[in-house]
C-alpha cells in the first residue's frame, strides 16, 4: 500500500514534521496517584498542543487490517452526522484530535504524525458495536476515556465501562471537585473543572469527541443536560490533594 510506503519513508527521515516538544514540566508517566492540579494541567496540555500535519496524515480508507479510518480534517464531513472536521494540513493546529480507542501522549502523537499515521479517527455507530476491534493501529490521538486515563496518569486506557471500578461514586453533582469526572456507561466521560455562575447550574469540563468538535476541548455544559442524559459523578480513588 502507498500509505505503508510513506510510513516507512518517514521512519527513515525522508519527510519532516513540525511540532513542539512535549511540556517537560508535565509528567505523563503512570502513577498510583495524581493531584487535581496535575490532572487539569495534563488536560490543558492536550487542549493547547500545537502540531502541523501534512496531507499524508489524512486518511479515508481501511488500514492493512481492514479497519476503516476517517480523519477529522476541515474538508471532511461525516456522512452520518454531517459534522465537519477541523484541522488543516500545512498549518499549525491546536489540540490533539479525537481517535477511537486512542491513548497517545502529546509526544507519541507527534511521533506518529511524523511517520505518516492518520491524525485522528472519528466515532461511528459501527465502531461502537465493534469496540476494540475497530481501533486502528495506524491512527493517532485520544478518545474520551483514553483522555481521562491520561489525565489521571493511569497505566492503560480505562473504558467508560471500567471507570466506575476505580472510583468513588458521588451522590450529587454538588460534590464535584476539580479532576472528578462525569461518566455515562459505555458512551462518554468528561473531566470536571469548576462550576460557573450562581446556583451551580453550569459546569466547565474538558472532553473530546463531543458534539462541538473532534478534539480535546474545554467548554461549558448545562447541569440539566447532564442529569437528563444520565451522567454519574465520580471521584478517582487515586486523586490526592490537601483538601481531600
Amino acid at each position: 500500500m502507498k500509505r505503508i510506503a510513506f510510513i516507512l519513508l518517514t521512519g527513515l527521515g525522508f519527510f519532516s514534521f513540525a511540532c513542539a516538544p512535549q511540556n517537560p514540566r508535565i509528567n505523563y508517566s503512570p502513577s498510583s496517584s495524581v493531584t487535581p492540579a496535575e490532572s487539569l494541567a495534563i488536560a490543558e496540555s492536550y487542549r493547547t498542543h500545537p502540531w502541523t500535519p501534512t496531507h499524508r496524515n489524512i486518511w479515508h480508507q481501511k488500514d492493512d487490517k481492514g479497519v476503516l479510518i476517517n480523519t477529522p480534517e476541515l474538508s471532511f464531513i461525516d456522512p452520518i452526522t454531517r459534522r465537519r472536521g477541523w484541522w488543516v494540513p500545512g498549518q499549525e493546529n491546536r489540540g490533539i484530535p479525537y481517535q477511537w480507542g486512542g491513548f497517545d501522549t502529546p509526544k507519541s502523537f507527534d511521533d506518529k504524525m511524523a511517520r505518516g499515521y492518520a491524525a485522528g479517527d472519528i466515532y461511528s455507530p459501527s465502531k461502537r458495536q465493534q469496540l476494540g476491534n475497530a481501533v486502528s493501529e495506524m491512527s493517532a490521538g485520544v478518545d474520551c476515556s483514553g483522555f481521562i486515563s491520561r489525565c489521571w496518569r493511569l497505566p492503560r486506557a480505562y473504558s467508560t465501562r471500567e471507570i466506575p471500578s476505580i472510583c468513588i461514586p458521588l451522590s450529587s453533582y454538588d460534590q464535584l471537585l476539580p479532576g472528578d469526572v462525569l461518566n455515562k456507561h459505555n458512551e462518554h466521560v468528561m473531566l470536571f473543572v469548576r462550576f460557573v455562575g450562581p446556583h451551580r447550574q453550569i459546569l466547565e469540563v474538558y472532553e473530546t469527541g463531543s458534539p462541538k468538535g473532534w478534539r480535546v476541548m474545554k467548554h461549558r455544559i448545562e447541569r440539566s443536560y447532564l442529569k437528563k442524559t444520565g451522567y454519574q459523578a465520580y471521584r478517582y480513588r487515586g486523586m490526592k490533594s490537601p483538601s481531600r
